[in-house]
């Protein structure tokens, strides 16, 4: 089924940037709305529930992809993720341009579902510049570090199923770049069509 809204969907490696990115552009874009996902992990420092995260043990995680009510989930570094299948459904119904910051394994789940989905894989600008943002954050293990750098070489490998890629190598620029994207694609002919219906009635177009 095709939906009136955008539907984009950010994944990136462990370090690179994404969540920061995302929030940067729906800070500009106020016809953004973001999708908050479910998880099985604990809080990480300010997070809120219902604001990052829905954050439910990994029982009820469990039981919810029983009854099908998400779109798609994944297990990423020992902890589940998932992203609703109502809350995403009606927002795209109503027109509304929804952004999904998931691992690479839902993005790959939800162009099954959603062929137009729009996929952005977020790069780091090297692999040593990925290895000092995980060192920076403080509160990893050295042996979660290689862990998730062994990972990322993985989840790097399948930027070529992705639609667009954006290096986050100047913050401002990768920004823009995202802004780019979402704003291409709401000059396409199908979104032109359906937002400005009353001018191709006019042309009598078919």
């Amino acid at each position: 089924m095709e939906y009136p809204g955008n539907l984009f969907v950010v994944a990136a490696p462990s370090g690179a940037g994404k969540s920061s990115l995302v929030k940067a552009l729906l800070e500009l874009d106020a016809k953004l709305a973001v999708s908050v996902s479910h998880t099985s992990r604990a809080p990480r420092g300010q997070e809120q529930h219902g604001r990052e995260y829905w954050f439910i043990t990994a029982e009820e995680f469990r039981a919810k992809v029983e009854h099908g009510d998400f779109f798609e989930w994944a297990e990423v570094h020992g902890n589940l993720y998932g992203t609703s299948r109502a809350g995403i459904e009606k927002r795209l119904a109503d027109g509304e341009d929804v952004v999904l910051e998931i691992d690479y394994q839902g993005a790959l789940q939800i162009k099954q579902l959603f062929p137009h989905a729009v996929l952005i894989f977020i790069l780091p600008p090297s692999w040593e510049e990925l290895m000092q943002r995980l060192n920076r954050r403080g509160d990893t293990a050295p042996e979660v570090i290689a862990q998730r750098m062994a990972n990322a070489r993985v989840e790097v490998a399948q930027a070529q199923h992705f639609d667009f890629v954006v290096v986050n190598a100047v913050f401002d620029t990768a920004v823009f770049d995202l802004k780019t994207i979402v704003h291409a694609q709401r000059l396409k002919y199908a979104a032109q069509r359906r937002n400005r219906s009353t001018v191709f009635r006019a042309l009598d177009l078919p």
